[in-house]
């Protein structure tokens, strides 16, 4: 989904340079500049030496464990994983059996340049990214949008009819009249953080009780210009990606989405998305406190993490004592859990009293959404081919209403292996094809996507098998990432600033909530790894460290510029 590039977003300029300051995804409930903290040459602060080596549980080997470890170490704590199934948790790439080197990102595939701390470690550690071909993106040759039977070819917004424009334009008059859009990003070009809590601490009592679909029904933008405007904008946006999935959902969940552009302006990683978590695996960062040049966590777990973690409780002496599934059990001070959150009720074992009741309930209510992908690959990229009749590409980026709803075109180059992601779904959408298995969901895909482009013979250029993925079977996941619903704000404030403890009791203290679910941002990247550094901070708290004087951490800030209680 992209919709927030064309709204007027007029603001400050970057120092010397004349230009526009970039958007970043500084969130509005908590907007503390990760990547500022990151980037500071003090580091993220300093334990006791006498502590040195002392280990540290972390559950779960997806990226906000491994940023969490990774950070760890750097301070000169000892991190132990616990993964019960691979090291990447949602960042999970899978290779065609019959060419290795063609991949499919199973999990999360997009990145906004927004999210400048989840670009940290993708600079950091190398690794080289392209621009991601969403519809009418610069990337995407042509997009084609399906809608109740009429198809519309677009290479660019422009080629659109007036109809597309129109529901853009009633987009963009909603978020401005009923959420100070411009306002707000504005603020968040200047790093503002006054302003951006006023204008959304203003926002939040009178949005928390919103559904997204509310909003834009209530607007009255979307009231003049119809249900068919309404309609197109959950089946296909404006051309650019359909939002009726996340109609249910809180209103505030898309503002924060919109407002710092993780909707916009995507990349890819060349190769996968979970070579990041496994070169964060390997990779020996320099200058580290008590650990020798060389150290990595692959080399500090002897090549592997430990397995999965079966139950979390405290001992006899209080430290926790983490049991895996078959058996093995170890006592540390400290805990950070980056496992989807609902994991503590349902597959591990957690000791109650570990954490306040309504935290429990926090957790309990999480609401996550369903998604399902199928790929599968080609020959090669024939969707360039030139129909000679019409003059126009044979097969585009597709935006349908039929069952496929989004089909992505992945080209590896000219004559080579390309992939072909034929359906990418969400919520309802995704629970259709969740009884299928893949065969059958390819079957039904193209005979979909048959209609859109009756002269194309897709099949005849498939390779191998396919490959597929419903996040909600894997129990492990039982979703793909949590989207709040109406209401839902008093809960993520209690699972976001779980991290700062001071006003927990003594036997509630030491266990950190951190991944993308515990963060505002639920679903992107760069939430999995603030979170991590919220926890990160909240270890060193905890074992008696501090964050360097010059670069004060998340927990240090957090009664400043935290999430406002609504009661």
């Amino acid at each position: 989904m992209t919709t927030a590039t064309e709204l007027p977003a007029p603001g400050p300029t970057t120092p010397g340079t004349g230009a526009q300051a970039p958007i970043t995804m500084l969130n509005p409930d908590f907007p503390f500049s990760y990547d500022h903290y990151l980037a500071h040459p003090d580091g993220l602060g300093a334990i006791p030496a006498g502590l040195y080596g002392t280990e540290v549980a972390v559950v779960g080997a997806g990226l906000s464990g491994l940023v969490t470890a990774y950070e760890l170490m750097k301070l000169g704590l000892r991190p132990v994983i616990y993964e019960a199934d691979q090291i990447g948790g949602r960042l999970r790439t899978a290779s065609f059996p019959s060419a290795a080197g063609v991949v499919a990102d199973l999990g999360g595939m997009r990145f906004p340049v927004s999210g400048r701390a989840f670009y940290h470690y993708v600079e950091l550690l190398g690794l080289a990214t392209e621009e991601f071909p969403n519809p009418l993106a610069a990337a995407t040759s042509s997009t084609v949008i399906e809608l109740a039977g009429e198809k519309y070819y677009a290479r660019t917004p422009a080629d659109l009819p007036p109809f597309f424009r129109e529901v853009a334009e009633a987009w963009k008059a909603a978020v401005n009249d009923g959420a100070k859009f411009a306002e707000m990003q504005e603020a968040i070009r200047a790093r503002d953080t006054a302003r951006i809590k006023e204008l959304w601490n203003a926002l939040l009592p009178l949005l928390d009780e919103q559904t997204f679909y509310g909003f834009i029904a209530g607007s009255d933008a979307f009231k003049q210009a119809g249900f068919a405007h309404r309609e197109a904008f959950g089946q296909v946006g404006f051309g650019t990606g359909g939002w009726d999935t996340d109609f249910p959902n809180s209103i505030l969940e898309i503002l924060r989405v919109v407002y710092t552009d993780a909707d916009d302006a995507h990349r890819f990683i060349a190769g996968g998305a979970q070579r990041l978590p496994e070169a964060l695996w390997q990779h020996a960062p320099s200058g580290m406190a008590h650990w020798p040049e060389g150290t990595s966590l692959a080399s500090l777990h002897a090549g592997a993490p430990r397995g999965a973690v079966d139950r979390i409780a405290r001992d006899g002496s209080g430290d926790f004592r983490i049991r895996e599934r078959w058996g093995r059990e170890a006592a540390y001070p400290a805990v950070v859990t980056t496992c989807q959150s609902w994991l503590l009720s349902t597959r591990i074992h957690t000791e109650e009293t570990l954490f306040p009741a309504e935290l429990w309930t926090a957790i309990e209510r999480s609401h996550y959404m369903q998604s399902s992908k199928t790929f599968v690959m080609v020959d090669r990229p024939f969707w360039k081919d030139i129909d000679p009749a019409t003059g126009r590409e044979v097969m585009s980026m597709t935006l349908t209403d039929r069952l496929n709803r989004a089909t992505y075109l992945l080209d590896n180059g000219p004559d080579q292996p390309a992939v072909i992601l034929l359906s990418y779904t969400w919520n309802d959408d995704a629970l259709k094809w969740l009884a299928l298995d893949a065969d059958q969901r390819v079957e039904l895909m193209l005979h979909s996507l048959a209609q859109i482009y009756p002269h194309v013979d897709i099949a005849s250029h498939i390779v191998g098998q396919p490959i597929t993925v419903s996040w909600e079977a894997d129990p492990n996941f039982m979703g793909a990432f949590k989207a709040n619903l109406p209401g839902h704000y008093r809960y993520q404030q209690r699972l976001f600033t779980h991290f700062k403890q001071d006003k927990l009791p003594d036997a509630q203290r030491g266990i950190f909530l951190a991944g993308d679910d515990v963060s505002f941002t639920a679903g992107w990247a760069d939430g999995a790894v603030t979170t991590g550094l919220n926890a990160v901070w909240g270890v060193v708290n905890h074992l008696g460290g501090s964050s360097a004087a010059g670069n004060p951490g998340p927990g240090d800030v957090l009664d400043e510029l935290g999430p406002i209680p609504l009661d």
